[in-house]
C-alpha cells in the first residue's frame, strides 16, 4: 500500500505552485540590493512575497523581517529583548526548543511559566508573576506559542498580551504550527513581535520571518549588510522568500479546508481512546490536523518503529532532536508523567485525506493488540 505520512507539524509537503515559484527564482539572476535593472527586477519580486508574507498574519508588509528559518525568527526576538534590557525571561513550559534554549543560552534570568493538564498556560500564575515584576530585572519578556507543536493545543494569547501590556512588556508569539491552520491576527491578538516558518504550510524549508510591533525594539543578530531593512545581513533567500509567498497565499485560501482534518482526527482518536489511549489537550481548542496520543505501556519509540514499518509516518514530540525519540517535556509539564514516554504526535497536512487517518487508526489499533498480545504472554511466562 502507499506510504502515509502523518509528520507534517515536523515538515508538510512541497505545494507544487511553491515548488514552481522557488525555480522561476532560481532561473533569473539578480541580486535584490542591487540597482541596475535585474536587480530592481528581484527586488520587486521579493517585495511581492513579502507582501503575501504579512498577509497571512496581517500585519504590516514593512514589519516582516525575512529570516532562515522559524528557530531564527524566535531568536532574533528572544536577543532583541535581552540585548535591549531584558534580564528575566518567562517562558512557557511548553515551548519549542528553538525558545527555551535560546533564552537558556542568554544571560538572562529564565522563569517558567506552567501549563494545566491540558497544556494552556496559567494567565493566573502570570499576572501574579507581573504585579510582583521587580524594576531591577528590567522590561518583561514573555514568550508564550500559539498553537502547540506536539499537542496543537491553542493559548490565550490576547488575554496573555493583556496582562504583558499592562507591565510595559513585551509578548513574543512562536506561531510557527497556527500558521495555515487558523487565521492569525499578529496585531489583533497583542504580539509584539511573531514568529512563522515556510515549510509548516507547504513552503521551502530553510526560510522564515519574524514580524514585529512598535512595542517591539528589534537588535540585528547578522551583521554584514543592510538587507531587511538593516535588521538582518546577508543577501536574501530570494528563491527560499517567493516559495514562502506562494505557499503563505495558498495557505490563506485553504484556512476552511484545513478545518475540516478535526473530524478525520477526532474519529481516529476515538478508536485509539478504545483501546486505553489518553489523547493529550483534548479538553482545549486545538488546531484541526494534531493529534497527540499516549497509550500505557506501549513505549513512543516502538509506536513510531512499529507503524513506521507498516507504511505510517508519525513522530514522537517534537522533530528537533537529531533523530533521537525520548519522552515529551511538553507533555511532562502537563502532568502525563511516565505517560509521557508514550506518546506519539500524528500530523496532517494541506493534502492529507480522510483516508489517510483511517488508516493511521486501523495500523495502530493493529500494532497495539500485537504489543499488547506479547506483553500478556510474557506475563504468563514470569509467573509460570
Amino acid at each position: 500500500m502507499t506510504a502515509v505520512y502523518l509528520d507534517h507539524n515536523a515538515t508538510t509537503t512541497v505545494r507544487p505552485e511553491a515548488a514552481e515559484a522557488v525555480a522561476r527564482a532560481l532561473s533569473v539572476t539578480g541580486n535584490p540590493s542591487s540597482t541596475h535593472a535585474a536587480g530592481r527586477a528581484a527586488r520587486a519580486g521579493l517585495e511581492a512575497a513579502r507582501a503575501q508574507v504579512a498577509a497571512l498574519i496581517a500585519a504590516p508588509a514593512s514589519t516582516v523581517v525575512f529570516t532562515s528559518g522559524g528557530s531564527e525568527a524566535n531568536g532574533l526576538a528572544i536577543e532583541s529583548a535581552v540585548a535591549g534590557g531584558s534580564h528575566r525571561l518567562i517562558i512557557s513550559a511548553i515551548e519549542h526548543p528553538s525558545v527555551l534554549e535560546t533564552a537558556q543560552a542568554s544571560d538572562a534570568a529564565i522563569e517558567i511559566l506552567p501549563v494545566d493538564s491540558d497544556g494552556v498556560v496559567d494567565l493566573s500564575w502570570l499576572a501574579r508573576r507581573l504585579n510582583a515584576w521587580d524594576a531591577a530585572d528590567g522590561r518583561p519578556f514573555v514568550a508564550i506559542m500559539l498553537a502547540n507543536n506536539e499537542t496543537g493545543v491553542i493559548q490565550p494569547i490576547a488575554d496573555a498580551a493583556t496582562l504583558v501590556r499592562a507591565a510595559d512588556g513585551w509578548l513574543h508569539v512562536d506561531a510557527i504550527q497556527a500558521a495555515g491552520k487558523v487565521a492569525i491576527d499578529s496585531r489583533g491578538i497583542g504580539a509584539d513581535t511573531l514568529a512563522i516558518s515556510a515549510h509548516k504550510i507547504g513552503g521551502p524549508q530553510g526560510i522564515g520571518a519574524l514580524t514585529f510591533g512598535p512595542r517591539a525594539a528589534l537588535r540585528r543578530r547578522l551583521q554584514g549588510g543592510g538587507q531587511e531593512r538593516g535588521w538582518r545581513g546577508g543577501t536574501e533567500n530570494r528563491p527560499g522568500i517567493m516559495g514562502f509567498g506562494v505557499s503563505a497565499e495558498a495557505a490563506m485560501r485553504g484556512l476552511d479546508a484545513a478545518g475540516r482534518q478535526a473530524g478525520w482526527r477526532d474519529s481516529a482518536a476515538l478508536a485509539l481512546k478504545a483501546h486505553g489511549a489518553v489523547v493529550a489537550g483534548e479538553g482545549a481548542p486545538r488546531i484541526a490536523n494534531t493529534l497527540s496520543v499516549a497509550a500505557a505501556g506501549f513505549p513512543s519509540e516502538m509506536q513510531v518503529m512499529t507503524l513506521d514499518l507498516a507504511g505510517v509516518m508519525v513522530s514522537a514530540g517534537a522533530a528537533c532532536s537529531s533523530g533521537k525519540v525520548k519522552a515529551s517535556p511538553v507533555l511532562a509539564a502537563m502532568g502525563f508523567g511516565d505517560l509521557a514516554g508514550c506518546a506519539i504526535r500524528v500530523s496532517g497536512g494541506w493534502d492529507t485525506t480522510e483516508a489517510d487517518w483511517r488508516r493511521f487508526a486501523d495500523v495502530w489499533v493493529q500494532a497495539y493488540q500485537r504489543h499488547s498480545a506479547r506483553r500478556a504472554s510474557a506475563a504468563v511466562g514470569v509467573g509460570a
